[in-house]
């Protein structure tokens, strides 16, 4: 497998495919690269080189219980990239990969990022505040820290209704789609998820969306139920510089896979524009 020892000691798994212009893919939470199959091969086959990694703590990565935050998150996308020797790249962040891609983005990759796609992302914040009032309170995520820490299990399948809108009259649940997010949750570490939830809740990535410079394509249904699009890629795409956004109607927080068809043709008009 292909791992990258990062500098404190943490085993980062990567894939890496093909040739041409690359595009690095950085996932939610609870989930793993596995989670970018359709995009993967998508661009892929549109002669793109593909990279997607395991964050720390996810998938098959080092399980770990210490450097769960976005700032480490976002140094360990660097030593990868520096270590592929990536340059003119395109990164696409889904859910809380979306943070960590504009993270990265604007702390790193000004001399070797092209362009920045947000899935269905945290940016830029998600938690309810004085200054957020549209966000969402503290006790929904006081209940995603409970139920994944004393019933992990369980909960990751049950959570897979609301992620793919899947508890909407007449959707067309597909098992396995529901099945593969519970593998790719339980294959990683309990700690790790259990401290991300603070980092995807509470992490301000105002300033790092103002001081990108690049375009920014924001993608968003309007049926998320798990990040809602009001207040995050509407305030997103204000935020930045250079931004765009399409918000989908009745698409689900997990897009990427159940309307990865329309999904992919939009990330390439953008990335061909």
């Amino acid at each position: 497998m292909n791992k990258l020892t990062v500098k404190d000691g943490t085993e980062i798994y990567f894939k890496d495919l093909g040739t041409g212009q690359p595009i690095f893919f950085h996932h939610g939470w609870p989930l793993s690269s596995d989670d970018w199959d359709a995009q993967m091969m998508f661009f892929l086959e549109q002669g793109f080189r593909v990279i997607a990694h395991d964050r720390r703590g996810h998938g098959r990565s080092t399980q770990t219980y210490q450097g769960n935050d976005m700032d480490t998150y976002a140094a360990d996308v660097a030593e990868l990239v520096e270590f592929l020797d990536l340059k003119d790249v395109i990164h696409i962040g889904h859910s809380t990969g979306g943070g960590e891609a504009i993270r990265y983005a604007a702390k790193y990759g000004k001399e070797r990022v092209s362009r920045v796609v947000l899935i269905s992302a945290i940016t830029p914040y998600m938690i309810q505040d004085e200054n957020n009032p549209e966000g969402v309170p503290l006790a929904v995520f006081d209940d995603i820290r409970h139920n994944t820490r004393f019933n992990r299990q369980q909960f990751y399948h049950d959570i897979t209704f609301p992620f793919y809108g899947y508890n909407r009259e007449g959707a067309d649940i597909k098992k396995g789609i529901q099945d593969n997010w519970w593998r790719q949750g339980m294959m990683g570490g309990i700690k790790a998820h259990y401290d991300c939830i603070k980092v995807f809740s509470e992490t301000d990535f105002t300033e790092d969306l103002k001081s990108v410079e690049f375009p920014v394509l924001v993608l968003h249904g309007d049926d998320d139920q798990i990040v809602p699009y009001e207040t995050t890629a509407v305030k997103a795409a204000q935020l930045l510089k250079n931004g765009k956004l399409i918000v989908y109607p009745g698409f689900s927080h997990g897009m990427p896979t159940t309307e990865a068809a329309t999904i992919n043709k939009d990330i390439l008009e953008f990335i061909k524009a």
